[in-house]
């Protein structure tokens, strides 16, 4: 949500954000809700006016009516009753004003950073970083679904008999990686100085519209039937809301957490790229980092998350690209975002499996989350970056790992959590 302040002084920088994105059609709204602001106050001022000119009249017929001028007294209470009604109709109209111009600050997009590449959607969007050499193969990789399978790790005909297509049953020791490589990140975060966070798995309406935009809610979220509840799509959501409505201590700013949950996705539109395996799944489980920070840290921040995310993955064997997205691929809340994408040696090409982004301070303004400043308070900025994510990541980890046998090397810096083990060997 911007400042309305921003909206009022300078809109056409609102305007001009709107078009650096893409979103001609959303123009109108600028002027909608600056004229709306104006009606607001308008109405605010004049509702003001009339409690206190019906206050001041309720006294004053206590008076009358002590001092025995009941005509007076029966005229004031007629001139009460008017104001009240009066007051009523402005309550109404001010009802309907403040839910349209709340319909209009939701929409209105987040300004981008000028760093930020124009573009239309994400094949605009611009490498920025490579990171890892691609082994050299003498052998054709196999499809990641067919390598788990091998290893008698996967179960997706069962998955569908229990909970239709998009679940899946990790088995044995690739279940052991999964929970290896979350364990391996949890701990890696942690030496990051990151606080280990498990967070509730179901949050309330007013939390999820505070992290994210209505489309992208519609679109990823599932909903708890008669309940005010959604299954959280990513530990960020009920991280971020621990902070609602809150004042923060300036001198405990920044608080970094790291959050595991698992996660649960409608993937509205998403269907049909590389639906045999496990790459678009509605459940799945992830480590998360996130960051409240003062503003004039959030840069310095969003930084370091993304080199984490490349640092873990390089720790893993599995070459890294990070992606600067473009005007256009960022969601409506982002300040300024980027994709690790991890390298796929069967296809040759890179996919995501990170994404970190900065949304200034568009999600503490929903949130009402504060900071207790100097001389007033202020909003901090959120940032947030995905760990890990497995089950996508164990993509790139098998691929990147695999053996021309279907047997499956295990990074140095999993053994640990793997009690030791240096290979898996199919069934």
């Amino acid at each position: 949500m911007l400042d309305i302040k921003i909206i009022r002084e300078t809109p056409e920088v609102v305007k001009e954000n709107l078009r650096k994105k893409f979103q001609e059609e959303r123009l109108p709204l600028v002027d909608e809700v600056i004229e709306l602001d104006i009606e607001l106050r308008k109405i605010q001022t004049k509702g003001d006016i009339l409690r206190s000119n019906r206050n001041t009249f309720s006294k004053e017929i206590g008076k009358l009516m002590q001092t025995g001028l009941k005509e007076e007294a029966e005229a004031k209470k007629a001139q009460v009753k008017e104001l009240g009604l009066e007051l009523i109709n402005l309550e109404a109209d001010l009802e309907v004003k403040q839910a349209r111009y709340k319909t209009i600050m939701m929409t209105l997009p987040n300004i981008i950073d000028d760093s930020v590449p124009i573009g239309r959607d994400d094949s605009e969007n611009v490498v920025i970083e490579v990171h890892g050499k691609p082994r050299e193969l003498d052998f054709e990789i196999p499809y990641h679904a067919d390598i788990m399978e091998k290893l008698g790790g996967l179960d997706l005909e069962s998955a569908r008999k229990t909970s239709g297509s998009g679940f899946y049953y990790l088995m044995g020791d690739v279940a052991r990686v999964h929970t290896a490589v979350l364990s391996f990140a949890r701990e890696f975060m942690i030496a990051k100085g990151f606080t280990y966070c498990i967070p509730p798995y179901l949050i309330r309406e007013e939390v999820v519209s505070g992290v994210m935009s209505f489309e992208e809610m519609n679109n990823m979220m599932y909903k708890i039937e008669g309940e005010d509840l959604y299954l959280i799509g990513t530990s960020e959501h009920s991280t971020i809301g621990k902070f609602m409505d809150t004042i923060i201590d300036r001198n405990t700013l920044p608080q970094t957490i790291t959050s595991f949950s698992p996660c649960f996705r409608k993937e509205v539109g998403a269907h049909g790229i590389e639906e045999r395996g496990v790459y678009r799944v509605h459940q799945f489980e992830k480590q998360e980092m996130v960051v409240v920070c003062d503003p004039k840290d959030s840069k310095e921040w969003f930084d370091k998350l993304y080199k984490y995310s490349v640092e873990l993955f390089l720790q893993l064997d599995i070459p890294v690209r990070v992606i600067e997205c473009c005007s256009g691929d960022l969601a409506d809340l982002k300040v300024k975002s980027v994709d690790v994408e991890a390298y796929s040696p069967r296809q040759d090409k890179y996919f995501e499996v990170c994404s970190a982004s900065n949304l200034g301070d568009a999600q503490s303004r929903r949130l009402k989350i504060r900071v207790d400043g100097e001389e007033e308070n202020y909003y901090p900025h959120t940032l947030n970056n995905t760990v890990v994510a497995p089950p996508r990541m164990l993509i790139a980890f098998f691929e990147n790992n695999v053996n021309e046998d279907g047997s499956v090397n295990i990074p140095k810096a999993l053994r640990p959590y793997m009690g030791g083990q240096e290979i898996i060997k199919p069934k």
